[in-house]
């Protein structure tokens, strides 16, 4: 998959270094604060400023900087990552801190001055963020991917910083001088307008939506696209999201950054990232498909600056600010070698919400010289020579995160998805859907989802939670919303309490008049129009079959079900897995199990109770768990078969195990180590197509290639329309 571009004729003349501008030129400062006054970066500064931390270490400011940082440094050697400093946050002394603050009011001042000259430019960088897709065009995977939401939350808090703090200089109060090119939110018009593909125009005054390169396939068409955009933007830093079956595009994406815009700065975060570096007070290890290790051995080029783990909502907002000082007031590239030490600035003086661990390079150069390769060898293709690099590691662990106290994922983004399970009555229209995630991670531990317990700290909302869900609503139809899709892995956690709260008051004021609203929802719900698409709101939740039959009364949960079906719900999601008893007693669901009540027939309350209150359910079977014979794919198959027939199950969707680095059944079927998440040119084939991120090597061993084969044809045989089918479209289907 990785191709010389150079001779594509689709493509524009790559811009060279001596032809490089050296910031974006924009006709004004602001969008929103025209008067703003702007300076020529051509403009040659000969007085001393300390524009960077490197000027700040040389200063007469902070004699002793070299030495306080190694003074108050920990360094620890971690055998399993190399040439590794970590530093835990730790306090500064007050004459540091005082150094510090000092270098940070020079630099203000300075591009104050520099900006009241006049001329074309401003204080802002431009920033580019991906999310990496899981799938590409010639491996005929099509599914359905949604909006990014792992890469807008992570970006919320950043990003609404970024913009309260965008006009003049002398009110910004979170970045010191420069910051990023996140100015100013999508408007409503533009919202309402959003269509579905995730592509959308970089205008020379983008708004934050803009600043997005979503591409969903990965393809000849996304890389073409991609490197006009890098060509165009010039970004100054590059954010990309990966979960672990979109690693391998996501290093390609890096490695187009890398050789368009040699000087960009390359952020990498995701679930793959969290799954496979993991920290442990001030110890960091990481497992063998981790981003760090195969770009430590030569299975992958040297792209990635800096790794950000965990829940990195503020994280990435300290990232994003250390990257600002660190670059020259008049070429605003970042400067490596002064990160770190930013860093540690930063934090202590500040303690981030949530648990996470930045890593970043520095020192070295970075120079293209070879490829990608499966066994650690150079293919000659576009690698990147990192010489005498140090990863600077800087882990934390601050206060629980309040998911009800960040910025919503959509503030900044507009909602481009379309979930075809809703459609208007009137016209059969699919509806605009957002996604609304009241928490971060499942309550349970089965030990094949990367979205358990046992991986991930459960971060919810907290605090007046039914008014602040209500409130979100309310901000979503506001952005244009027709209908919404909770993507928590169970509804609120399971919180019967939440759930009943928060149906309770969103049906309430789906009655109200505009009038009679509380001013918190008011705000959002200002025309006529936001009131009509409110009353006609609806949505869709997961739930699971232990919730609503094992750990709660048929009663209580008939009752839920009732309050959800009247505050607009109208689809529930349930992850039956199997329907072999033999394979369920492994993977942790199945919970107060009793010898006359197997799962199957769990399964068959559950469906029903949630078919009684007339809503629609949608189900997931996974194939290749622990005790996964042809006996129990067939039983698994005929089970919701069955259950079909009789109308209980409207959308079934069969899944083929695929190892996630972290879980447990990785580790228990001895397949940690061999994962295979970084080559580009696996050879993805059928039957692996038919299923989504499903590749040979990364799915499960219970499964030989004939299982595999026999799914795909007996789930379409049996379950007929109402399989959910995510096969390969003819390539007609596809034309650009």
């Amino acid at each position: 998959m990785s191709r010389n571009h150079s001779g594509n004729a689709l493509l524009p003349a790559p811009v060279s270094d001596e032809n490089r501008p050296s910031v974006r030129r924009r006709p004004r400062c602001c969008p929103q604060r025209a008067t703003q006054q702007h300076f020529r970066r051509s403009r040659r500064i000969t007085d001393p400023v300390m524009r960077s931390e490197a000027d700040f270490a040389k200063s007469p400011l902070a004699p002793r900087f070299g030495e306080q940082m190694a003074e108050h440094a920990t360094e620890k050697d971690n055998s399993t990552i190399g040439n590794l400093r970590i530093h835990p946050v730790a306090a500064h002394g007050a004459g540091e801190l005082h150094s510090f603050d000092e270098m940070l009011l020079s630099r203000r001042n300075r591009l104050a001055e520099l900006l009241s000259a006049g001329g074309e430019m401003d204080r802002y960088f431009p920033v580019l963020s991906v999310l990496a897709p899981v799938m590409t065009q010639s491996e005929g995977e099509i599914t359905y991917p949604g909006d990014p939401m792992c890469l807008y939350g992570a970006l919320s808090v950043a990003v609404h910083r970024s913009v309260t703090d965008a006009g003049p200089l002398d009110a910004a109060q979170h970045y010191n001088d420069l910051s990023p090119q996140w100015t100013r939110f999508p408007s409503k018009e533009y919202r309402l307008t959003a269509v579905s593909d995730g592509y959308r125009p970089y205008t020379g005054t983008p708004n934050t939506d803009q600043t997005v390169f979503d591409p969903r396939i990965w393809d000849e068409r996304a890389r073409v696209r991609w490197i006009r955009l890098l060509r165009q933007v010039q970004p100054r830093v590059v954010l990309i999201s990966a979960v672990s079956p979109a690693h391998r595009y996501a290093l390609e994406i890096a490695t187009l950054v890398r050789t368009e815009v040699p000087r960009a700065f390359v952020i990498l975060g995701g679930r793959h990232a969290d799954e496979t570096i993991i920290t442990a007070g001030t110890t960091v290890t990481q497992r063998s498909s981790s981003p760090l290790a195969v770009m430590a051995d030569g299975r992958a080029p040297h792209v990635i600056d800096a790794v950000v783990t965990g829940e990195a909502y503020y994280t990435l907002d300290v990232l994003m600010r250390a990257l600002a000082l660190s670059m020259d007031l008049i070429q605003p590239w970042v400067d490596t070698s002064a990160v770190p030490s930013l860093l540690r600035y930063l934090l202590a003086k500040e303690t981030p919400p949530g648990r996470s661990t930045i890593l970043v390079a520095s020192g070295g150069e970075r120079t293209v010289t070879g490829g990608f390769s499966a066994d650690g060898g150079d293919s000659g293709s576009g690698n990147t020579h990192e010489v005498q690099r140090t990863l600077h590691a800087f882990p934390f662990d601050g206060p629980q995160v309040d998911l009800a106290a960040l910025p919503s994922p959509y503030e900044a983004f507009a909602i481009r998805s379309r979930f075809p399970i809703f459609t208007d009555p009137a016209t059969g229209g699919i509806q605009r859907t957002a996604h609304f995630m009241t928490s971060n991670s499942c309550p349970y531990q089965c030990n094949f989802c990367s979205e358990s317990s046992l991986l991930n700290r459960l971060n919810r909302f907290k605090s007046d939670v039914a008014r602040r869900g209500v409130e979100r609503v309310c901000e979503y139809v506001h952005y244009g919303a027709e209908a919404l899709f909770f993507d928590d892995s169970i509804f609120w956690s399971g919180r019967y309490a939440d759930i009943t709260d928060f149906c309770t008051e969103l049906y309430k004021i789906s009655q109200d008049g505009w009038y009679s609203l509380a001013e918190q929802y008011r705000i959002f719900l200002d025309d006529e129009e936001d009131m009509k698409r409110l009353e006609r709101l609806q949505w869709g939740a997961q739930l699971t079959v232990d919730t609503l039959v094992s750990l709660h009364s048929a009663e209580e949960s008939s009752a839920v079900l009732g309050l959800m079906k009247q505050a607009g719900c109208s689809y529930v999601y349930i992850g039956i897995e199997s329907m072999a008893t033999q394979v369920m007693d492994g993977i942790h669901k199945n919970l107060r199990r009793k010898a006359d009540r197997p799962w199957g027939q769990k399964v068959r309350e559950a469906v029903s109770l949630v078919k009684s209150h007339g809503l629609r359910v949608g189900t997931s079977v996974l194939f290749g768990l622990d005790g996964e014979t042809r006996e129990t794919i067939d039983e698994t198959i005929e089970g919701v078969g069955r259950l079909i027939d009789e109308r209980l199950i409207d959308l079934a969707s069969p899944n083929i195990l695929t190892y996630h680095p972290a879980t447990p059944i990785t580790r228990r079927h001895d397949m940690h180590d061999k994962l295979d998440y970084h080559s580009p040119h696996v050879a993805n084939r059928k039957p692996y197509t038919y299923f989504e991120e499903a590749f040979p090597g990364v799915v499960s061993v219970a499964l030989t290639e004939v299982d595999i084969w026999h799914i795909h044809e007996e789930t379409g045989r049996r379950w007929g329309s109402i399989r959910n089918d995510t096969s390969a479209r003819d390539e007609s289907e596809l034309a650009w």
